[in-house]
C-alpha cells in the first residue's frame, strides 16, 4: 500500500517547530530588552557629561566604554540562559571578564564625572544578572535598588554632576535599573519553566504509555505461554501410553500459538492505529498545505468509526489525490447511518488525466474493505473522480 512520502513523515511537527521558534524570540526578547536598558543609561550619562562641560576625551571614554560594557553583559545573559542545565552556583571563571569590564568602567567613569552612582551601576548591572538561588534574587534586587538610590542621593547634595538636574532623576533611574532588569529575566524563566514542564510531561506520557504496552504484552504472552507449556508437558506425559490423546495436546498447543500470535498482531494494530478523527484531521492540513481547496464535513462521532480499516483507506486515497488530482478542490465526507459508516472523498480531474479505477493502490483498498466486510464505489461524476467506501459499524469499535 502507498504511504505519505517519507520526507513529509520524518519531518519535525509544525507544533514543535514553532515552539522552538517561539522561545528563541524570547530569549532574543529578554536580551534586547536588557541592552536598552543599560544603552539608555549610557546614553543619559554621555549627555549629563556633555552637559557639564566635559572634555571630549571623557565623553568618548563614557560611551564607547559603556559600549563595551553592555556587550560584555552577554557573556553574563548566555550564562544565564543555560543556568538551569548548569552546576548549582556562580562560575566565578566563565563570570570574569564581565566582571573585570563592569568594574573598570565604572570606577574611572564615576571618577571622571564624579558621580558615585555611576561608579556602582555597571557592578550593580553585574550582580544583578547573575544567576542566584531562589529567594536570594529578591533580597539582591533590594539591595542594589536601595544601593543606587542612596547613591543618587549623596551625588545631589554633595553637588556633583546631578548640577542642573532633577533631583529626583538619578533616584528613578537607580530604581529602575534593577527592577526592569529581573523582570525581563523573570519572562525567561517562565517560558523555561513552561517548556520543561511540558517536556517532563510528554516524558511523563510516554512513560505510561511505555508501562502500558509492556504490562498488555506480558499479560498476553505470559497467558497463552503458560497455556502452551502446559499442553506440551500433558502431551509429553500422554505419548508413551496414549499417542492419540498426546495429539490432541499437541495439537491444541499449536492452536495455542497461533492464537498468541495473532493476539500480538491484534495488540500492535491498537497501538499504531490512530483515531479516525485525527487521520481526517492529518488528510485535511494534508490536501491544504498541497494547496488545494477542501471541503469536510465530518461526523461529530468520527473517533467511533473503525480505525483499522478506514484508516489505511483515508492514507491511501489522500495520496491518490495528490499524486493524480487537478490540484484544485477535494472533499472530504465520514457520516454514520444505523449500522455502517461511509467515506467519501472526491477531487477535481486534470485536464487530459486517464482514470484507472483498479490501480494497484485501489486494490489493495478494495481487499482491506472486503476484509472488513465492507464495500467499495469507485466513479466518476462530471468534472470529479469519487472513491466512497462503506464499513459496518460493528466491524471494529476504533480504540
Amino acid at each position: 500500500m502507498t504511504r505519505v512520502p517519507s520526507a513529509l513523515a520524518a519531518a519535525p511537527a509544525p507544533g514543535s517547530r514553532q515552539l522552538a521558534r517561539g522561545i528563541t524570540a524570547t530569549w532574543w526578547y529578554t536580551v534586547t530588552a536588557v541592552l536598552f536598558i543599560e544603552l539608555m543609561l549610557v546614553g543619559a550619562w554621555t549627555g549629563i557629561a556633555a552637559a557639564v562641560d566635559l572634555s571630549g576625551g571623557i565623553l568618548l571614554f563614557i560611551g564607547l566604554g559603556g559600549l563595551l560594557w553592555c556587550a560584555s553583559t552577554l557573556m553574563l545573559l548566555l550564562d544565564y540562559r543555560h543556568r538551569l542545565d548548569a552546576e548549582p552556583g556562580v562560575a566565578w571563571g566563565r563570570l570574569a571578564v564581565p566582571f573585570v569590564v563592569a568594574v573598570g568602567y565604572g570606577v574611572t567613569a564615576g571618577l571622571l564625572v564624579g558621580s558615585w552612582q555611576l561608579a556602582a551601576m555597571p557592578v550593580v548591572q553585574f550582580f544583578v544578572l547573575l544567576s542566584w538561588p531562589r529567594g536570594v534574587r529578591v533580597r539582591v534586587v533590594a539591595a542594589a535598588t536601595f544601593l543606587l538610590i542612596a547613591l543618587a542621593l549623596v551625588d545631589s547634595a554633595t553637588s556633583g554632576v546631578g548640577i542642573g538636574l532633577p533631583w529626583w532623576m538619578p533616584v528613578i533611574y537607580g530604581a529602575m535599573l534593577p527592577g526592569m532588569s529581573v523582570s525581563s529575566l523573570w519572562w525567561w524563566d517562565v517560558l523555561v519553566t513552561l517548556d520543561r514542564a511540558r517536556a517532563s510531561e510528554a516524558r511523563l506520557a510516554a512513560t505510561q504509555e511505555r508501562l502500558r504496552v509492556a504490562t498488555d504484552v506480558h499479560d498476553l504472552q505470559g497467558h497463552h505461554l503458560q497455556v502452551v507449556a502446559l499442553q506440551l508437558e500433558l502431551a509429553e506425559r500422554l505419548l508413551p501410553d496414549d499417542p492419540e490423546a498426546g495429539m490432541q495436546q499437541l495439537h491444541a498447543a499449536r492452536i495455542s500459538v497461533d492464537e498468541a500470535r495473532q493476539g500480538t498482531r491484534d495488540l500492535a494494530m491498537r497501538f499504531r492505529s490512530v483515531p479516525l478523527g485525527d487521520e481526517l484531521a492529518n488528510a485535511r492540513d494534508l490536501l491544504t498545505a498541497a494547496g488545494l481547496q477542501v471541503d469536510a464535513a465530518i461526523d461529530a462521532d468520527a473517533d467511533a468509526a473503525p480505525a483499522s480499516a478506514l484508516g489505511p483507506v483515508i492514507r491511501e486515497t489522500t495520496t491518490n489525490v495528490l499524486r493524480h488530482g487537478g490540484g484544485v478542490h477535494a472533499r472530504l465526507v465520514l457520516t454514520r447511518t444505523a449500522d455502517a459508516w461511509r467515506y467519501e472523498i472526491a477531487n477535481d480531474v486534470a485536464v487530459g488525466a486517464e482514470i484507472e479505477h483498479d490501480g494497484s493502490g485501489l486494490e489493495g483498498v478494495r481487499r482491506r474493505i472486503e476484509e472488513a466486510h465492507g464495500s467499495l464505489d469507485v466513479r466518476r461524476d462530471a468534472d470529479e473522480f469519487v472513491v466512497a467506501v462503506t464499513v459496518p459499524s460493528t466491524s471494529e469499535e476504533a480504540r
